[in-house]
This record gives C-alpha cells, sequence and structure tokens, in this order.
C-alpha cells in the first residue's frame, strides 16, 4: 500500500498527527466541530421558526405506495415493503427527487407482494398489512402505528415533525417504562432512556462519543427505525423523544416485531445481515509495524525484530514457541510504515507458522488486487484515510471488501471506525485510539455489548488500548475480549513498555503469570471455536449479533432491561460473562437472571434472579457462568486453525430440562456457504428440571456437504451432572464404565464420572460415528442450584420528575426541590426562607421515578455548602403506584445531625412514585428542610398488572 510520511514518534506525537490529518478531513467535508449541533447555538435566535406540513389534506394509492398532501405543500410517502417493514419520507417542497442514499442503507426493499389497504378513519386515514395499522392524523398531519388489533400503539408522533433549512426532527411520545437501545458502537451505557446521543462523527474515541454512529435505534415497544441518510443527527430520548438529522427532509424506515431480536431481524433483512467472518477471523489478531527502517517512519528507526517486514516472522515463531494460540497479523501501517517487499515472501513464511496476513492503510487501497494476489486477506482501514465518516468511509470500506472478494475466493475481512447503519454487512468495527486502563476496559463492555443492538456482530476494542497499559490491564481485558467474536492486539509502537514484564501488547512477550494467564484464555477461545463461529453464523442469518446485551436474551426481565446489566453480556446464548474492570479480586454486582447459572470454574450452579457480590474472582480468574441446558460443541486445543485435524468433536453439557444445539460448519474460508456449502448437526438433551432422573444426548447425523466434511469423526460428551449413574447407553448398549480418568483416556469408548471436577462431571466416549445416534445416562441427576440473593442497585436518577414539593427557595437562592436528585452533590433543595415568614414543618418532596421500582432503600446526602439548617431529622418515606393515594408510610426513620451520607434499608415496596416527609429538623435549629442528594436502591419492576 501507498506509505506516506506523517508516522509519528511511539506514543506521544502519533495521537496529535492522526487528529490534524484528521482535522483536515473534517474541515475539507464540512464537518468539524463537536458533532451535528455544533455552531447552531449562535443562529438559533435569529433562524426562522421550524415549518411543519399542517394539515393532511388527501391521500392516494400507487401500489403500495400511499402518498399524503398536505395544506402546505409538502408530502408524505409511506411505502408498504412488507406486512411488519415500511418506509416513511416526508418531503418539505412535496417532491421525492433528494435520495441521497439510494439503496445504500436499504439493500434490500422488495420482498414480494403485501396486503395493504387505506381507509378514511374520521380524523385519520388509516393503512392496514396484515400487522399494523399506520394513522395518518389529519389535523394537525401527524403519524402513529399500532398493532394489527388496532389498539395496541407502537409509537407515535406527540407533535408535528419540524424542519428548518438544515434540520429536520421527528417528536416521538415516550411510554412510561419505554427503553431505547442502538445507534451503532457507542462508547458506554447501552440502555439509552433520558440520553441525548451523537449520531454524528468525531473521531474522539472517549466515554459517551460514537466511534461507528448508526442512525438505527430500536425500542421496547417492539419497533426500530433507520433514518436514511448519509447526515449527521442527534437522538434525545426523553420526553417526547426528539430524533434530529442535519437535513431538510424526513426519511425512515421501520420495522416492527414481537421481540428485539426480530425487530433485528426485520433492520438487517432491509440493511443487510452481518457479513460471516473466515474462521480465523475468530482468532486472535496481532497489528504492527514491522518496516521501521523505511525512511517515512518516524518512530524509532533502530526498534530491534522490526526492520523490515520479514521481522514478523520472527514474532510468529515466538508466539508458536510458547505454545501461544494467535491467528493473523497485520504485519503494517500506513502511516509511514508500509511494508517490504515481496509481500508474498511474508505471506507464505507467516502461513508455514499457520498465520493469515492482512494489511492496514491509511491511504487507500491502489494496489489491492495485487495485494491479494500475494495472498493478504485482511485489511484495516484508518481514519487518515477514511477519516471524513458518512458516505466516503462507507465506499472505502466496500472498495476494501470488493479488492478481496474480486480478486480471491476469500471471504471479507475488513476492520474499519466510523462505521453508519449497512457496515455490519462488510466490516468489523472497532473503538478507535483508546488506553489501557481501568476506566477505558468499564465503558469497552457496554460499548462491545451495545454495537450488537445495532446489528453490529463483529466489535472490537483494541485490547489493552493503543496507547498505556499494564500486565493487569492486559490481563483481564483479554480475558472477556476472548469471548467476543473478533478481537485483535495492538503494540503500542515502542519496543519495551516502561513496566517491567509488559513488552509490545503480543500475549507472548509477557513475564509470568501474565503469560500463562494470556495463553488459558486464548487456549479456552480455539476450544470453543465451534460455539463461536455457530454463533457468528446466527448473526449472519438472523442479525442476532453474537455478543449480547442482557435484554436480548431476557427482554421481560426489567433488570436486563437496563444499565444495571451493561457491565456483563451473554457470549452467544449459553455463556454470562461478567468482566472485573478494576483491580480487585472480587466481583460484585453480576446479575443472574431467572434460570440456572453454573459458575464455569467452580462447578457451583445459582437459581436466579439474583445478584452475586464478593464473587471471587483472581487475576486469572474471569467471572464465567453456563446456562442451564447448555449444548456447547468444542475442538480440540490447537493454536491455529487447521493445526490438528477435527477428529473429535466434544460435548460440553449442562443438562437442565429440553434443550437443543444446532452446529454450524463449512470451509471456514470461502464464499462457498452462500451458495448453500455447509452442514448442520442438531443435538438434542433430554434431563429433569431438577433432581434426579435420565439424561438422554440424541446428536442428529450432519446434514449437507462442503469441501472438507469428514465422512465420520468421534464424539466426546462432558455432562455436569454431580452424581454418577446406574449405567450409560449408546444407542441401547451399555458402554463400559471405567475406574479411572488415565483408563478412560486410553480406552476407544466408554464412561468416567469425577465427582471432583467442577462440582461432577461425567467423561462419555462415543467413538467415530458417521449418523444421528443416541447416549443416554440412567439414574443419575442435575445439580442442585442454590438461589441467590434478590438484586438490588442504586435506582438510576435520570428519568426521576419532581411532581410537588411544598415548599422550595427560588427567590433568594436556587433551593429547587429538583436539585434534590439531580446527581450534582454542589446543588440542594432548602425549603422558602426569604418571604415574610418560612413555612412550617413538615415539609414534603414527591418524585415519580418514571418507571416502576421495588424500593428497598433510601439515602439522604445533607447539604455541603458548610450550612447546617434544614438537615432532615426524623422522616417518613411513601411508595405508591398512585400519587394521589399515598397509604401508611413504608418506612419511619430519624437521621443524625452530621454533613455525612445517611442510609437507611427500607421494607422492600414496589411502585412508581415516593414522597419522602421531613418531620423534623434534625438539629432543631428552625423550621427547614434541605438536602443536596436524596437516593433509592432496588430493582426494576413489571409495569401494574403485569
Amino acid at each position: 500500500m501507498t506509505v506516506i510520511s506523517v508516522r509519528t514518534t511511539p506514543r506521544g506525537r502519533r495521537r496529535s498527527l492522526r487528529a490534524a490529518l484528521l482535522a483536515g478531513l473534517l474541515a475539507a467535508a464540512g464537518l468539524a466541530g463537536a458533532g451535528p449541533v455544533a455552531g447552531q447555538a449562535a443562529a438559533a435566535a435569529a433562524a426562522p421558526a421550524p415549518a411543519t406540513a399542517g394539515n393532511a389534506t388527501g391521500i392516494t394509492r400507487s401500489g403500495n405506495t400511499f402518498t399524503v398532501t398536505s395544506s402546505s405543500g409538502a408530502k408524505a410517502r409511506v411505502v408498504v415493503a412488507r406486512a411488519d417493514i415500511f418506509r416513511l419520507w416526508l418531503s418539505p417542497d412535496g417532491r421525492f427527487a433528494d435520495d441521497p442514499a439510494g439503496s445504500d442503507l436499504a439493500r434490500t426493499t422488495d420482498f414480494g407482494p403485501v396486503q395493504a389497504a387505506v381507509a378514511d378513519a374520521g380524523g385519520h386515514y388509516r393503512i392496514t398489512t396484515p400487522a399494523l395499522n399506520i394513522r395518518v392524523n389529519k389535523s394537525p398531519l401527524k403519524f402513529s402505528v399500532y398493532r394489527a388489533d388496532n389498539r395496541t400503539l407502537v409509537w407515535e408522533e406527540s407533535r408535528p415533525t419540524s424542519w428548518t433549512a438544515n434540520r429536520t426532527t421527528q417528536y416521538l411520545s415516550r411510554g412510561t417504562d419505554e427503553q431505547f437501545y442502538g445507534t451503532g458502537l457507542r462508547l458506554g451505557e447501552w440502555a439509552l432512556r433520558g440520553r441525548t446521543v451523537p449520531v454524528a462523527v468525531d473521531n474522539r474515541w472517549r466515554e459517551n462519543d460514537n466511534a461507528s454512529p448508526a442512525p438505527f435505534y430500536m425500542s421496547t415497544n417492539g419497533y426500530g427505525a433507520m433514518r436514511n441518510t448519509w447526515a449527521p443527527g442527534s437522538y434525545g430520548f426523553h420526553a417526547p423523544a426528539a430524533l434530529a438529522h442535519d437535513e431538510k427532509r424526513f426519511d425512515a424506515w421501520y420495522f416492527t416485531g414481537d421481540s428485539l431480536k426480530a425487530v433485528l431481524g426485520g433492520y438487517t433483512d432491509v440493511s443487510g445481515k452481518p457479513f460471516l467472518a473466515p474462521i480465523w477471523g475468530l482468532e486472535l489478531g496481532n497489528a504492527d509495524c514491522f518496516n521501521a527502517s523505511h525512511p517515512d517512519y518516524q518512530g524509532d528507526h533502530d526498534r530491534p525484530r522490526h526492520q523490515t517486514t520479514p521481522d514478523v516472522g520472527g514474532y510468529a515463531a515466538d508466539a508458536r514457541a510458547a505454545d501461544m494460540p494467535s491467528g493473523w497479523f497485520l504485519p503494517n501501517d500506513g502511516y509511514g510504515c508500509g511494508y517490504t517487499e515481496p509481500l508474498k515472501a511474508t505471506v507464505d513464511a507467516l502461513a508455514a507458522k499457520g498465520f493469515r496476513t492482512g494489511l492496514w492503510t491509511s491511504t487507500g487501497l491502489p494496489r489491492i488486487a495485487e495485494e491479494v494476489a500475494a495472498g493478504s486477506r485482511a485489511v484495516k482501514t484508518d481514519v487518515a484515510w477514511i477519516g471524513g465518516g458518512y458516505k466516503s468511509a462507507f465506499a472505502g470500506v466496500q472498495q476494501a471488501v470488493d479488492g478481496i472478494e474480486r480478486n480471491s475466493d476469500a471471504r471479507r475481512f475488513v476492520w474499519t471506525v466510523d462505521g453508519w447503519a449497512g457496515t455490519q454487512r462488510n466490516a468489523v468495527v472497532w473503538t478507535g485510539d483508546t488506553h489501557g486502563t481501568w476506566d477505558d476496559m468499564r465503558w469497552h463492555v457496554p460499548a462491545i455489548a451495545g454495537a450488537g443492538l445495532s446489528a453490529l456482530n463483529y466489535a472490537a476494542g483494541d485490547i489493552d488500548g493503543i496507547f498505556g497499559g499494564s500486565p493487569q490491564t492486559y490481563v483481564r481485558d483479554l480475558q472477556w475480549k476472548s469471548f467476543t467474536p473478533a478481537f485483535m492486539t495492538m503494540s503500542g509502537w515502542g519496543a519495551t513498555h516502561p513496566e517491567p514484564g509488559y513488552r509490545d501488547k503480543q500475549p507472548w512477550r509477557f513475564e509470568e503469570p501474565y503469560r500463562s494467564i494470556n495463553r488459558r484464555y486464548l487456549q479456552l477461545k480455539m476450544r470453543l471455536m465451534p460455539y463461536h463461529y455457530t454463533m457468528s453464523r446466527t448473526a449472519h442469518e438472523t442479525g442476532v449479533p453474537a455478543t449480547r446485551a442482557m435484554v436480548l436474551e431476557y427482554p421481560d426481565d426489567p433488570v436486563a432491561r437496563g444499565n444495571l446489566t451493561s457491565g456483563q453480556f451473554m457470549a452467544g446464548d449459553s455463556f454470562l460473562v461478567a468482566p472485573v474492570v478494576s483491580d480487585t479480586a472480587v466481583r460484585d454486582g453480576i446479575y443472574l437472571p431467572a434460570g440456572t447459572w453454573t459458575d464455569y470454574w467452580t462447578g457451583k450452579t445459582y437459581a436466579g434472579p439474583g445478584r452475586l457480590n464478593d464473587h471471587r474472582a483472581p487475576l486469572d480468574t474471569l467471572p464465567l457462568f453456563v446456562r442451564g441446558g447448555a449444548i456447547v460443541p468444542m475442538w480440540p486445543q490447537m493454536n491455529h486453525t487447521g493445526e490438528k485435524p477435527l477428529s473429535v468433536l466434544t460435548y460440553d453439557i449442562h443438562p437442565r430440562g429440553s434443550s437443543s444445539f444446532s452446529l454450524y460448519e463449512d470451509d471456514g474460508l470461502t464464499r462457498a456457504h452462500e451458495s448453500g456449502a455447509y452442514a448442520r448437526q442438531r443435538v438434542d438433551v433430554s434431563a429433569p428440571a431438577s433432581g434426579a432422573g435420565t439424561v438422554t444426548v440424541s446428536v442428529g447425523a450432519p446434514t449437507g456437504s462442503y469441501t472438507g466434511k469428514p465422512a465420520s469423526r468421534g464424539y466426546e460428551f462432558t455432562l455436569h451432572v454431580p452424581s454418577p449413574p446406574a449405567r450409560v447407553d449408546l444407542d441401547g448398549a451399555q458402554l463400559a464404565r471405567h475406574a479411572s480418568k488415565a483408563a478412560y483416556d486410553a480406552a476407544a469408548t466408554g464412561w468416567f464420572h469425577d465427582p471432583a471436577d467442577r462440582g461432577g462431571i461425567l467423561w462419555v466416549k462415543a467413538g467415530p460415528k458417521p449418523g444421528a445416534f443416541t447416549v443416554t445416562a440412567s439414574g443419575t441427576s442435575v445439580p442442585d442450584a442454590e438461589p441467590v440473593p434478590a438484586a438490588s442497585a442504586p435506582i438510576p436518577q435520570a428519568d426521576w420528575r419532581l411532581l410537588s414539593a411544598d415548599s422550595q427557595e427560588t427567590a433568594a437562592e436556587d433551593g429547587a426541590a429538583a436539585n434534590a436528585f439531580d446527581g450534582n452533590p454542589a446543588t440542594m433543595w432548602h425549603t422558602a426562607w426569604s418571604g415574610s415568614a418560612p413555612a412550617a414543618l413538615p415539609h414534603e418532596i414527591a418524585i415519580d421515578l418514571g418507571a416502576r421500582h421495588t424500593v428497598d432503600g433510601l439515602g439522604c446526602l445533607p447539604r455541603q455548602d458548610g450550612g447546617a439548617n434544614g438537615r432532615i431529622g426524623r422522616y417518613e418515606l411513601h411508595v405508591s403506584d398512585d400519587p394521589a393515594n399515598w397509604g401508611p408510610p413504608v418506612a419511619t426513620g430519624t437521621f443524625p445531625d452530621t454533613s455525612a451520607a445517611h442510609s437507611a434499608a427500607v421494607p422492600a415496596t414496589t411502585g412508581r412514585y415516593v414522597r419522602l416527609k421531613a418531620l423534623t429538623e434534625a438539629g432543631g435549629r428552625g423550621p427547614w428542610t434541605s438536602a443536596a442528594e436524596l437516593t433509592l436502591t432496588g430493582r426494576p419492576a413489571p409495569p401494574a398488572g403485569r
């Protein structure tokens, strides 16, 4: 790839030079500034009032396109693509010629014939499909959507969509407990209710930025929306929700379904399914410059073992000598590095050690055809080329995809920043230039899981960041990222990190114990490869990502719906991963939803729902739990795909009730799977829901075919059962029981039970099998499950709203009652004192929590400004679903006369509204009440009536 002379010093200058390059790109594109709102505030006062369409004056139909005319001359189109999918396009000038996104974002819009009708319902026109009722309110023109029953609301505009010369905003009513997700690879928590989220490129790569924004969101009301635009925007998920883009047009696709997974399915039916990576792309990747002698390189020209590109072979040899799994290298960086010719020699040398090769560019792809011909199979784009984002970045990624697939039979494998809606079909998105700190790791966990809520199946962050880091942060970051589909290390551009034992950021270049811990998790990733690959195939077929926010698996669990679970995720449908993101040996706040969950390392089983605190998690232990009923395929241990024949497949099974798994396999390399060259194997397990009984494993014959599919292979099973069975049968014939694990290992078939292994493991060998067979373990049992405490956590204040306060001082100072829950301890609520006479005690404040919660704790931080009057003494707390009927207090107590934070337990009480009544002033100084912050603990509760 073309080399440019902008390479920076190993750490300090690289970011500044990249930022300078990017600033030039953004300025050239007219996008410099703080985001989509930047520069607009100054002109707001002089700008004309936003316009609207006025009233609807008529509706016409042409096929499944319905056109609404209005009193202003604006027109709206509703295009029904499928019973559950439609496009809403509003044109202020009444023309529909301006379609800048074209088919780039909405790739598939023809799903065949669909039933649709229109009727005049008096105050509105009603467009109906078998799944939806789309209402067009006449006066003023507004839209709303209902389910087929015409009673269940999906979404509704609270006021008409409005526009100015350069911004169009839709306003939606927000449901009482409605939650929102999406907007791409957002760097932070994924539950968005109460937040304003930029849908815009800024390339800052810090918390609450958006590394790869997507103009897509979805709601727990069972719908999603994709704005069909390249324009930057901003989504405020408040009441009402305000959804804006910087253009004078409104154009959106809507997808409805009975679950969030169904919504993702509809979204990706239109915008494209996530691509299926080559199987080696799920192995660890390693990126660095190995051409430091290049004259344009502005780093350390004397960097040892990085002088010319073939030096990467030494690192490949080191990895194999350290018995460290790893699958591919990017031995190139366009920032003043490039690669040493001939490229093919390096590709071949890496291939001989089991590594694939890709290239990394900041300058474009002028030589992509010859590079692919030389064996390069991956491309990493970077901001000096695609940092302007939007359509230019999208086109750059497409160019990389085309370069790989038009010049080989390989699959696309591209890494990018600045993705957009539709990027899921083309590339891995990563979080940009981040830091190896505990804090960066903390917000990376929800960022990667949250990306899946926009169908980005492959989302990643550099292991331990690109800057800084430590052996401890590296180990912890590698642990949890090994349970995501794609992950990669970045060298940090330094020959030796300043901290002893920490060199380069390749996992084998660490001292002990860090090297062994890294190896342990990379080996586990390789053993679990058939599971991870199947989960990525599921994403490719359905749009449901492999890395899943808890809400995807538990949409009706009020805890899982929000950010109380944003620090954990599901790896596929079987593993719950709770990363440790601080320097500690225990993990608090692990939420286990309903069902049973087995600690992967110890075999201890828990029954949810509830929250685990003080969970043991030393540096070598990632908190990892397996869902009851899990069926997990595993390969033999190997360091890279193809190192060993897949002569034996192991199914690791946690029997509980009835469960099934459909294994997916193909050649792992080519695009032949797109033409049906793949195989499936279904495994069904029947077991007791609890206690003793029979466990039956029914393995189906593999169906389908692909190049390299084995005609027969051996099977082994590890069943997590605490007691040995009375007997084990294979297709009705009794298998031999072995007296020791060594005897079992030496045998071709048979079984052995080890009660000391992770709570009890039944090992079963079935031998080679070409077709279907059944294994039955009679007279065993499933593990007993220990209940975990009901989950309790701080109730987020973002959705709280002041209902009433009997008194507040807003004349002589800002003592507004809302200050008591604004999250700022420097502000306070103070009752009125500047009038003729202060209000007498008692005083009270009533708060709407925004949704129902089971409240079990009250906190009060007294004023922190040095004053003492108004500190709450004796109090009453009320919790209710009806603010007109508080009932008796659920808790009473007395706080001390100190400035320290106070807390008190509350009998668990469910309701949406709380009222705190201050009966006395703690120091008896006067008839006042003050508080810097009022807090509550508890857990979300379903809406009343559920």
